[in-house]
């Protein structure tokens, strides 16, 4: 009996692992139809959450490089060297965290993207650890090209405004291949809450904002792009397609 029960344990352990990466070998091909903030938002929609969502699925080659460099200066300027998490950040999270587990951000790109696409918006260490696996697992099979994608097309810019390509048409009226160095700052200016921050028209905070943001690009470069595009996945680089 007991030995049965430490059998199912086992089994149950090494699905938990190894579903994770099932997923995420299937979303590096696949574009995910739905993920698990766009659900979370649909079953529990916030005050504010339309009835009908916007959303348009674009290639990275499709997204402005301004876009892509604002939201690396915006949000995770570490995003070409790390591995999917800021160690010293994560640590200063968790430090500062309440007894229900971590409430704040310091995420990275990749965890941020983890936990739009395969978690739900909960804060609890538990959470965070699944987060964190997710985010390791993504690095070594996505790359960053695919993970900088995945990104733009599922983060929220707004009450259900899904995607880039929405954003840019909701805000701008014009594809996110277009998108200007003011115009890809003021999108990414809105991340850190698109439920009370809108890209236009600016309010005092996004100009200012807006203004740290462009002036974190110019420091970053365009170079900055040629590491995410350069940058191979450890897949290939241990040839273990071949």
């Amino acid at each position: 009996m007991l030995a049965g029960f430490k059998r199912f344990i086992v089994k149950l352990i090494l699905c938990a692992l190894i579903i994770p990466i099932i997923l995420i070998v299937i979303f590096k091909f696949i574009n995910p139809p739905f993920w698990g903030w766009e659900i979370s938002r649909t079953l529990f929609p916030p005050q504010g959450y339309p009835a009908q969502t916007q959303h348009q699925w674009v290639n990275l080659n499709q997204i402005s490089k301004n876009m892509q460099l604002a939201v690396i200066a915006s949000e995770d300027q570490t995003f070409p060297e790390h591995h999917g998490i800021n160690i010293n950040a994560t640590l200063s999270v968790l430090e500062h965290s309440g007894k229900n587990g971590p409430s704040r951000g310091a995420s990275t790109i990749t965890q941020q993207t983890a936990k739009n696409v395969f978690l739900f918006p909960w804060h609890s260490y538990i959470r965070k650890g699944i987060e964190l696996y997710f985010a390791l697992w993504m690095e070594v099979i996505w790359g960053k090209d695919r993970i900088l994608e995945m990104y733009l097309n599922v983060i929220e810019f707004g009450p259900g405004i899904y995607g880039i390509e929405a954003a840019s048409e909701h805000f701008f009226h014009i594809p996110a291949r277009r998108l200007s160095v003011q115009q890809a700052a003021q999108l990414a200016a809105v991340l850190p809450d698109p439920y009370k921050i809108k890209a236009s028209p600016m309010s005092n905070y996004v100009y200012q904002r807006t203004l740290w943001i462009r002036k974190q690009m110019r420091q970053l470069g365009m170079g900055t792009l040629d590491k995410v595009y350069d940058e191979q996945s450890l897949f290939k680089s241990f040839h273990l397609y071949r």
